[in-house]
């Protein structure tokens, strides 16, 4: 059906996944969309995205879930080790995407912001435009960057991440909130017999207030990752990351001393993890928010680049359905995704504390649950997250 001239100027602030998908999803139904990066250039920083089942399903309605099929690596193989590799969880991936009609993917997240970045049209994406401020009445909005430059819209999305400008402006700053972890990610081309690439997937193994995961992300590569409990500000300058890693997770089951040792320094990023407390609006006139300038969460569930997507294809479509009333298209998109993000926020947070434990009982309970646990209980308890068809 496509937007009348009723909204003929679109701003998103932020070229990151959120951005990007705002903008495949806008034009996909008319819209003139200009996306402004403060960056200055379009890169995302060497670390893997997990795309499961509703992920990939968004992105198929963006056109694009092909190229990301062929681009990434499918999970055909997710376990759930001890640190020293007892098996306690095989999930049913191949069951699980029978069901919802495809596998969950892991993609390098500057391949799929490649992608989304190649499916608009040329001239979309503006860089090196650093927000300063937000001007709106009545009848349009505008965005004032550095060098008191000013673009006029009809409406602006705040896609700018955790540390969202449009955010700060919009609903004024609420403080992060730190996991009580730090991530360690690292990329590597490297080989073991048992997770041969044909398969795809991986495992993770979890160990007494730390945590490792490893996986096939695509083109012969390998990402891995390092959940470790610790005090805020006490990892994150570290100055030889992969010494760092290895310290904390030698003598750990199979390939993990491996991998981390066949990763360059310079392919490994330390990260504070951090959410924010949900909030109950992400509209302010003729702005709305976002993907983690809305809504950022923990990875513990992998959805935040997935919620990003579905909040993109959900505006468009109140949009579509109001286009001469932005207020109640605003309306109708906080309706649908508050709800469901929040869920998901707080999910995130109670999976971190679930899989971060230190407690030697409460690891033996929990490892007991879960080794337990039947395949059909392992789907159903995620049937709402990763079922779900935006």
């Amino acid at each position: 059906m496509g937007i009348p001239a009723a909204l003929p100027k679109t701003i998103v602030i932020g070229g990151g996944l959120g951005g990007l998908s705002a903008a495949n999803a806008l034009q996909q139904l008319g819209l003139d969309v200009s996306v402004y990066e403060k960056a200055a250039e379009l890169k995302e920083f060497g670390a893997g995205i997990v795309l499961a089942a509703n992920a990939m399903k968004a992105l198929d309605k963006l056109g694009i879930g092909e190229q990301v099929r062929r681009m990434g690596s499918s999970v055909k193989k997710a376990e759930i080790r001890t640190w020293d590799g007892k098996l306690l969880v095989d999930l049913p991936v191949h069951v699980q995407a029978k069901q919802y009609g495809t596998y969950s993917y892991l993609i390098h997240r500057a391949d799929l912001q490649s992608i989304l970045y190649q499916n608009l049209k040329p001239g979309t994406v503006i860089l090196g435009k650093k927000l300063i401020s937000i001007e709106k009445d009545a009848s349009k909005i505008s965005a004032k960057f550095e060098k008191e430059e000013v673009v006029e819209g009809d409406l602006l999305i705040g896609a700018d991440g955790v540390h969202s400008q449009v955010r700060r402006l919009l609903v004024g700053s609420t403080p992060l909130r730190y996991s009580g972890f730090t991530a360690i990610r690292g990329i590597s081309h490297f080989n073991d017999v048992r997770f041969p690439i044909e398969l795809g997937g991986g495992f993770e193994a979890w160990g007494p207030g730390k945590r490792f995961g490893f996986s096939h992300l695509g083109k012969g590569r390998i990402y891995w990752f390092a959940a470790i409990n610790t005090p805020e500000g006490t990892l994150k300058t570290a100055q030889n990351r992969k010494k760092t890693a290895l310290e904390h997770f030698r003598g750990w089951w199979g390939p993990i001393e491996a991998v981390i040792e066949s990763t360059k320094e310079t392919n490994i990023l330390t990260h504070e993890i951090f959410d924010r407390k949900p909030i109950k609006s992400w509209s302010q006139g003729r702005a709305i928010l976002l993907g983690d300038a809305a809504h950022p969460m923990l990875p513990n569930l992998g959805q935040g680049g997935a919620q990003a997507i579905e909040d993109a294809i959900i505006l468009s479509r109140c949009l579509e359905k109001h286009p001469e009333n932005m207020q109640q298209a605003f309306r109708d998109y906080e309706k649908m995704r508050i709800p469901r993000t929040t869920q998901i926020v707080r999910g995130s947070r109670f999976m971190g504390r679930f899989m971060q434990l230190e407690n030697p009982a409460a690891i033996q309970l929990r490892n007991l649950l879960l080794s337990t646990m039947p395949g059909s209980i392992q789907i159903k308890r995620l049937a709402w997250l990763i079922g779900y068809e935006v």
